[in-house]
């Protein structure tokens, strides 16, 4: 007999509905749904809930292939949501390119760095553009943890996409303005980030294979 099956079994022994089943261990009614009908299965701190709610052993309820199975899963996902949650982290990083002196400010003949509210060598238009470059990350670094401590799987591929391609117009950005200082900063938050989203979609595919 198959999980879903024992499940399902399990739950009407009790004579509890869906409903009631998913209040008792604390999931939604989709999850007791989902795994009653065979497209999913439940994460290992479920498994000891159900155990323990019906009084049977998780050898009882899973093979011990699936269970491995299900182990490995829960670490790829597990692996994702740090990765999600560095990479959002690595957003707000991109405050230090506003509060830390990383740009040319001569004064009385010497050059002094100073950081982006003191910077006045250059134009307004190019430090509009600095703003805009550096506080858009920190917007997608926001949303991109609220994203993955709510566990919204929605939304997730688009603000990691619009945070990398800022993150690369704000290098080619500040190589063309010639600050040496800033871009180096900006250079290596970009490799954190691609290194995390290589992380993140190797997660994806295996979770997904």
């Amino acid at each position: 007999m198959e999980f879903h099956e024992k499940l399902k079994e399990l739950r009407k022994n009790r004579g509890l509905t869906q409903e009631e089943l998913s209040e008792a261990l604390f999931v939604s009614r989709t999850a007791i749904s989902k795994w009653e009908s065979g497209r999913g299965y439940p994460g290992i701190d479920s498994l000891k809930e159900i155990s323990r709610f019906f009084s049977v052993s998780i050898d009882e309820l899973l093979s011990g292939e699936k269970l491995i199975t299900i182990a490995e899963n829960e670490n790829r996902h597990n692996i994702q949501t740090l990765c999600e949650l560095l990479f959002g982290i690595t957003d707000l990083m991109t405050l230090m390119l506003i509060i830390l002196p990383l740009y040319p400010n001569p004064v009385n003949g010497f050059v002094y760095a100073v950081n982006l509210l003191n910077y006045s060598e250059t134009s307004s238009m190019i430090k509009i553009i600095h703003w805009i470059l550096f506080l858009f990350p920190v917007l997608f670094g926001t949303v991109k943890i609220l994203l993955t401590e709510c566990k919204i799987e929605k939304g997730q591929n688009f603000v990691t996409g619009c945070s990398m391609a800022t993150g690369i117009l704000t290098v080619f950005f500040l190589a063309m303005t010639r600050e040496a200082y800033a871009i180096t900063a900006a250079f290596l938050l970009l490799i954190i980030k691609g290194i995390l989203f290589i992380k993140i979609t190797k997660a994806k595919s295996n979770h997904n294979a």
